[in-house]
């Protein structure tokens, strides 16, 4: 005998070590694809509203700027600007989505039942969007929320094309991450549910903060509801849909009104 220890092995060959790192595995990938993306986000967004609320101008008072032009003067370049902001924010979803198939774990993002997905997505779209539209003009009056400008580019053939990809790529992004990966690892986590889906929504409300606190309460409840369609339904595709559909709404209706008005 050597008078070594002797490494304790696990199932199918396995030693206790690499038992306890696949334990870990899932709060690693969390953290890696939150910390690039909307984790990331949500620490700006919370810098940002202490800014605001630093600054002397009350909350309704200011304005929040989104989809801005780079290079107003010079479109083909701001068109590449636009490009790029909507490609590389996908990444991290993209690294969410190979997290996944390496633990095979499905989110139902795909095109097994995209009636299915549209057309409840379409109808969440609609039973949320009146809602959401009444607490923004109810916490503006309450002073607790800036004037929300969600779209600010220069008017090019390619405007409203841009905006709707805007949308897509919001759309993508928050519910692949927030709602199927973080529910998938949060879960092999084990975690109890009611705790996936309050963390989920919180993380959510907080990169929107930056908009004031209307922002952040309509997105908690927002992620909320999402979340329980999600257990019941275990597809992310529709949610995809809806928030894609709501942004598309937002994003663009603002846009042609701004315009509307411009000829007046």
């Amino acid at each position: 005998m050597t008078g070594e220890p002797i490494e304790s092995v696990g199932p199918l060959g396995t030693t206790d070590q690499t038992t306890a790192d696949s334990r870990r595995r899932p709060g690693w990938e969390i953290m890696l694809v939150l910390g690039v993306s909307l984790g990331e986000s949500a620490v700006y967004s919370i810098l940002a509203i202490i800014n605001r609320m630093t600054i002397g101008t009350p909350l309704n008072e200011q304005t929040t700027s989104m989809n801005q032009s780079a290079t107003p003067d010079r479109p083909w370049l701001d068109l590449s600007y636009q490009l790029a902001n909507l490609v590389f924010p996908l990444v991290p979803a993209l690294l969410a989505l190979y997290f996944l198939k390496l633990s095979q774990q499905r989110i139902g993002f795909d095109l097994k039942r995209p009636r299915f997905d549209i057309l409840l997505g379409v109808g969440i779209a609609a039973g949320i969007g009146v809602p959401g539209l009444v607490l923004y003009f109810s916490a503006r009056a309450l002073g607790i929320n800036t004037n929300v400008a969600p779209a600010n580019l220069t008017a090019n053939w390619w405007t409203i094309p841009v905006l709707i990809l805007a949308a897509a790529m919001n759309g993508i992004l928050e519910e692949v991450v927030m709602i199927g990966f973080f529910f998938a690892k949060a879960t092999a986590l084990r975690w109890r549910v009611w705790v996936i889906v309050l963390v989920s929504a919180l993380i959510r409300g907080s990169y929107h903060l930056y908009q004031g606190f209307g922002g952040f309460i309509g997105n908690v409840a927002m992620g909320v509801l999402f979340g329980m369609i999600y257990l019941k339904t275990r597809r992310v595709g529709p949610l995809v849909v809806a928030h894609t559909l709501m942004d598309i709404t937002v994003f663009v209706g603002y846009s042609l009104l701004a315009e509307y008005t411009e000829l007046f």
